[in-house]
């Protein structure tokens, strides 16, 4: 599905060197010299980024390198020269905010370098670089200066003219070592330097907007592929379509740190928890009985502005290929999973349910909820949000509402008036941030509660009902998948489907290569785009008739190739997964 852009990406700089001021005592050639001199450092950037208004994010000050002394915070003050700043997580919000409050500190820094996430204080604290109403200019109320994200700081959203890295354990121990010894350095020409080789801004001048860098040609625009499904497929032959119940969730995040974004919480938990449901749908017989048509739509580019879902709209709007057989006048109700792997943190295993409408489907949404926590049978609470919130929280919803205001809508959240997660688009929101089990009984949530409205009412099936059930060890596989970089995308479940590109799963949103198409190139779309695709593909899928054991010619109208990346095992099955 294809995504408009917003935001525009730079330059991205992954390494940095340091330059030791030690004495070498035995040289036999130039590669001796520079090892001997400079020891290389993997980081993760704080990269450039642009939109409409202008700049934010890091880069360097102009077109040279910059060479600066590694000091703590606490000795900047003992050098004459800018220096590089190592700061802890502990003080990593309060140096930005001081950056751009102190003008004369400001001027004392050439370079950022952060510890690693080892300190508890910072887990004790939160940390959120992002507004304390994210993305309020999409709200579909008046009250955006709500604070939704109480620890939200903004410091990302600002431009810094300097390069910052966040490093690794590794790396974090052997920079300490070096500012510490630089900090009792009686001699300036004598301290070991950092040494950010490579330039971070744009590559043309004048280009300080997303309008003049896309004439210009010097930027990708952030973008990527979303995923649309349906269960079961749609009959495009059908004289009398079913009204449509849109179960949504996202799969990126942002992070100040453009590579370390793993969005564990918000959103991953939220689309595992979709993905799980999916499954266990997929099981049921009854499928193809169903009163209402299941669409499954998992967005990339939510965390910039809605890109996924304002493009989807548009792409209803323009009745595109991509959306065939959907009529956005069908959508009966949108529900959005969305943060829901912090559940059960504070003693009380609850869920929250934030509606809109007041309408008979939203009413009835609720009243499923309710059912569908009854045949359970648990100890676990799923209540109503508060009326004293403004409206619903940050997410996909709005954009749907801001498109029609009459839309029933409601989002299953972790949390009541505020968020769970004190490290929402963070490097922090980690996997040790979320419980497996508050994310396998979301999704045994939605999938029963879809079941109740797709059939209208838990009474027409009661054993169809309770023989719904989350697969809790895929639950488990898939947070070691798309969270941890052991097994990561090279897990056995990811690469049933395809071939992943990389190891360590990073959910920032990509860019796009190329125009956005229907049949992008699949070098294009991200590992975890190609997997959602591949996942749900098969899982609302039936096996067309005489089906081989591979696609040895494009499939039929209304097949899609599922595993084509995996030779051997491609198959075409019926399934309308765009």
């Amino acid at each position: 599905m294809k995504i408009k852009h917003i935001y525009l990406l730079f330059i991205l700089i992954t390494q940095f060197y340091f330059c030791f001021a030690s004495e070498v005592k035995s040289l036999e050639s130039v590669p001796d010299l520079e090892n001997a001199m400079y020891l290389t450092v993997n980081g993760y950037p704080c990269v450039r980024l642009l939109n409409i208004s202008g700049e934010i994010g890091c880069a360097n000050p102009g077109r040279e390198k910059v060479v600066a002394p590694v000091v703590r915070l606490m000795d900047v003050d003992k050098f004459a020269r800018p220096s590089a700043v190592l700061v802890s997580q502990d003080e990593l919000q309060n140096f930005f905010i001081r950056v751009l409050n102190d003008h004369d500190f400001h001027n004392k820094i050439a370079g950022v370098l952060v510890e690693s996430r080892s300190d508890l204080s910072t887990k004790e604290r939160g940390f959120s670089p992002v507004e304390k109403f994210p993305q309020a200019k999409f709200a579909p109320y008046k009250n955006n200066s709500y604070e939704w994200n109480p620890t939200g700081s903004n410091i990302m959203w600002n431009k810094y003219n300097f390069p910052v890295f966040l490093l690794s354990q590794h790396s974090t121990l052997t920079l300490q070592e070096i500012a510490s010894k630089n900090g009792k350095s009686k001699k300036a020409h004598t301290v070991d330097v950092a040494e950010f080789d490579l330039v971070m801004q744009t590559t043309k001048a004048g280009t300080h907007d997303s309008e003049s860098c896309l004439k210009q040609q010097s930027c990708l625009p952030l973008g990527g592929y979303s995923v649309l499904s349906s269960l079961p497929p749609i009959d495009d032959i059908s004289k009398q379509p079913k009204p449509i119940l849109l179960v949504v969730a996202s799969m990126d995040s942002a992070s100040f740190f453009r590579d370390d974004s793993p969005g564990a919480d918000s959103p991953m938990s939220g689309m595992i928890s979709l993905l799980a449901a999916v499954d266990a749908l997929s099981h049921i017989d009854a499928v193809n009985e169903f009163n209402k048509q299941l669409v499954f739509l998992v967005l990339t580019g939510e965390a910039w502005g809605y890109l996924g879902s304002r493009r989807f709209l548009a792409e209803l709007d323009m009745d595109s290929d991509v959306v065939h057989g959907l009529n956005s006048t069908l959508i009966e109700l949108v529900m959005e999973v969305g943060s829901v792997g912090k559940a059960f943190d504070r003693g009380v295993n609850s869920f929250f349910t934030h509606a809109v409408g007041g309408s008979s489907a939203s009413d009835k949404a609720l009243s499923a909820f309710q059912d569908a926590l009854e045949s359970l049978e648990s100890s676990i609470k799923v209540t109503t949000a508060s009326k004293s919130n403004p409206g619903i929280p940050p997410s996909s919803l709005m954009t749907f509402l801001r498109k029609n205001s009459s839309l029933s809508g409601l989002v299953l959240e972790d949390f009541d008036t505020a968020f769970s997660n004190e490290f929402y688009n963070s490097h922090l929101d980690d996997i040790s941030n979320v419980n497996s089990s508050a994310i396998a009984t979301a999704a045994s949530l939605v999938a029963r509660t879809l079941y109740i409205l797709a059939s209208e009412g838990k009474e027409s099936n009661q054993k169809a009902l309770n023989s719904i059930n989350v697969n809790s060890s895929m639950v488990e596989e898939l947070l070691g998948c798309l969270l941890t970089c052991q097994p990561g995308l090279s897990c056995a479940l990811v690469k049933d489907y395809i071939a992943p590109i990389s190891t360590c799963p990073n959910h920032y949103v990509g860019v796009l290569l190329g125009p956005p198409t229907s049949t992008p190139i699949l070098d294009y779309v991200s590992d975890v785009s190609r997997f959602v695709w591949n996942f749900l593909a098969e899982r609302t899928s039936t096996l067309r008739e005489n089906a081989s054991s591979a696609c040895t010619q494009d499939c039929s109208r209304g097949e899609v190739c599922i595993r084509s990346e995996k030779k051997g095992k491609d198959t075409c099955v019926v399934s309308t997964t765009r």
